[in-house]
């Protein structure tokens, strides 16, 4: 039997929560209710209480009750007890009895109930009933945490609420149901990154990997992928990495908006996986609508394009791409497993497509490709083709210098991971 961790405030949403572990009950599943609230006493009895929460976050409930609004006491409390019930399910995870959770809250309860849930691993069943899903991303993270709308505050029972709440509870049980994965399970997951720029050539890639007998799996390289992918490499979820598309390290470098933050192309190297890595629209600055462009690139000798009303691209600089060959090959020199470059030559992405793609630069790439040639370390391997990043023959390529790393890796590589 499943059992669903039900956590949230049951101090003043204890009806709600007592709805929907009926309907947990009801479809069959093992319920551990954990509460979080710190205003007063809860409206039934919980299976781990908020004076529990709090010890285990090295405090006590009567330290962090507080009475008024307005004060950073409310925000203390709520650290805290994110902290203890944090602890708390991780306990239950690793006793098998925690294979989903289920929370309902507004900003506060929601706060803490999604940093629990972003503690989890990915696959794990992670449902938040809110009021609050305008900031996804801040509840989300990186996480695959479904955000439902409860369309009302959740404060009280009627006939309207009792069916959301059910319908929150059905969906939790129903996702603990889990098919059987057949042969699947037991491929190698290869993590590929790819931007509309570089879809053709990610989408033969795939093709290519999947008929030798690999599983794919793709980010958009838009921040939240790249952040996505270095985390579930070093959860040990990840088997292999071909980073098509790296185009996230322009944006944390020049200040662009789909940046993954400092650790991007880090985790493969750390891991000791083998990883094949193309340039792919390193040459790609990223910002949101056309008007939001700062000056500072939205000038005459830049070449920008529109690439739909929410994303404006800009071209690098000669001596930004300098800059940026220097940035990879720094942090590909500190691999610890297999490591290969491949290096398109005729282009980047479709903005590079010969004969007259917007963004081809011979001189910028050029310098690029000498400085990352100069630079990378001497025996990581740099392949060059005279070929568009989006070629089947590149994406060919690409896919046989992954299956020979694959095929002549050391069965121990990686394993300290």
């Amino acid at each position: 039997m499943a059992t669903v961790v039900l956590i949230g405030t049951l101090d003043t949403k204890g009806a709600e929560y007592q709805c929907m572990k009926d309907h947990l009950l009801a479809a069959g599943v093992a319920v551990v209710v954990v509460d979080i609230g710190v205003l007063k006493d809860p409206a039934f009895e919980p299976d781990i209480s908020a004076a529990e929460v709090a010890t285990a976050a090295g405090t006590t409930i009567e330290a962090l009750r507080f009475a008024r609004e307005g004060s950073d006491t409310r925000a203390k409390a709520l650290a805290a007890m994110e902290r203890g019930a944090t602890t708390i399910v991780q306990n239950l995870r690793g006793e098998g009895r925690c294979d989903a959770i289920l929370g309902a809250a507004g900003s506060g309860g929601g706060a803490v109930i999604s940093g629990v849930m972003r503690t989890m691993p990915l696959g794990m069943p992670k449902l938040l009933l809110t009021t609050m899903v305008m900031n996804a991303a801040a509840y989300i993270g990186t996480r695959d945490i479904t955000l439902m709308h409860s369309v009302t505050d959740i404060a009280g029972l009627n006939r309207f609420s009792k069916q959301i709440f059910g319908n929150a509870a059905m969906a939790v049980a129903g996702m603990t149901m889990r098919p059987d994965q057949g042969d699947s399970a037991r491929r190698p997951l290869v993590a590929i990154t790819m931007f509309g720029v570089t879809t053709p050539g990610v989408l033969r890639l795939q093709d290519r990997l999947h008929d030798a007998g690999f599983e794919t799996i793709v980010f958009h390289a838009v921040g939240s992928g790249g952040r996505a992918m270095e985390q579930m490499i070093d959860e040990g979820l990840v088997d292999g990495v071909v980073d098509f598309t790296v185009s996230e390290l322009t944006d944390e470098f020049l200040g662009g908006v789909f940046s993954a933050g400092p650790d991007r192309m880090s985790a493969a190297g750390r891991k000791g996986i083998p990883q094949v890595v193309v340039p792919g629209a390193i040459e790609v600055l990223n910002f949101g609508a056309r008007d939001t462009v700062p000056a500072a690139f939205d000038r005459p000798d830049r070449r920008l394009i529109v690439h739909n009303p929410f994303v404006s691209a800009v071209r690098t600089s000669r001596d930004e791409a300098i800059a940026l060959a220097r940035i990879m090959a720094e942090k590909l020199n500190r691999a610890k497993g297999p490591t290969v470059v491949a290096l398109p030559l005729a282009g980047f992405d479709s903005y590079q497509k010969r004969p007259d793609g917007p963004y081809i630069d011979d001189d910028a790439d050029g310098a690029f490709c000498a400085e990352l040639r100069r630079t990378l370390r001497p025996d990581i391997p740099c392949i060059e083709a005279d070929l568009n990043i989006n070629d089947t023959e590149f994406a060919d390529l690409v896919a046989e210098i992954f299956i020979g790393m694959w095929t002549d890796r050391d069965p121990r590589e990686g394993a300290d991971g």
